[in-house]
């Protein structure tokens, strides 16, 4: 038996939710992103996105609304979350169950042409530094001349004075909008309450599987050493368009 429309949407509810504790300005974030994939696929009549890590479908159906002419993939190696996402989720774009960055994940995707934008959020500070180089350069290969990636995430400066600083200024800046406030459900409570719902049941047994080691990822990367990766994968121009604190969207373009 799947997972019914309206398990899949209260769910997806309570993720967009608490979600909202750990994406200073998501929404906003999201925008900018939208933002910026439309003006790089400005001259495309149909472009092909690819959605990294993409949980749900969170970004992928945001993705959709704005640009509805456009082709989306969307990859993750979550069982729960991806169920989700194509459920909640069905006609913004394609699910493709695969680990990004081991090998053999881009053949996965069966792409038949060049992606024009690969976006991202909050999703490749899990992989670890050596993976993040190999996804880095497997995305250059992947996307056609002029095409980028547009990645929301956490970048701290180079240097520890800044990177407390721009902290700082992220932490006051939740405070202010009530991000960080009293919540009912945080990401652990969210997976705690999910893992207890018997649609997600077998889902939740194949997810144990997949996550039976942890390994440390690159969220001590500096927006720096980022952008060195970046270039040296193949991308020429790299920039930060958007920043609030030390939440970032950062623009990786290929010439």
């Amino acid at each position: 038996m799947g997972l019914s429309m309206a398990t899949a949407g209260m769910w997806v509810e309570r993720w967009e939710r608490q979600q909202q504790l750990y994406a200073l300005d998501r929404e906003e974030r999201f925008a900018v992103i939208a933002d910026a994939t439309e003006h790089l696929c400005v001259d495309r009549d149909r472009p092909l996105l690819l959605d990294l890590g993409c949980g749900p479908g969170s970004l992928s159906a945001r993705l959709a609304r704005r640009l509805p002419d456009a082709e989306i993939v969307a990859v993750d190696m979550d069982p729960v979350l991806l169920e989700l996402g194509r459920t909640q989720h069905a006609d913004a774009a394609r699910y493709v169950d695969a680990v990004i960055g081991e090998e053999g994940w881009t053949d996965a995707l069966q792409l038949d042409r060049n992606v024009d934008v690969a976006v991202t959020t909050t999703a490749l500070h899990y992989l670890p530094a050596n993976v993040l180089i190999r996804t880095y350069t497997a995305l250059a290969a992947l996307l056609r001349p002029g095409g980028a990636l547009v990645n929301g995430d956490h970048f701290p400066p180079d240097g520890s004075p800044c990177s407390e600083l721009t902290a700082h200024v992220g932490l006051r800046r939740a405070e202010r909008t009530g991000a960080h406030g009293p919540a009912d459900e945080d990401w652990g409570a969210w997976w705690q309450a999910a893992a207890g719902d018997p649609e997600l049941a077998d889902l939740f047994q194949e997810r144990a599987k997949r996550y039976s080691s942890c390994v440390d990822g690159n969220q001590h990367l500096s927006v720096g050493r980022h952008t060195q990766l970046l270039r040296g994968a193949g991308f020429a121009h790299v920039t930060t368009v958007w920043q609030v604190g030390d939440s970032c969207v950062l623009v990786a373009q290929k010439d």
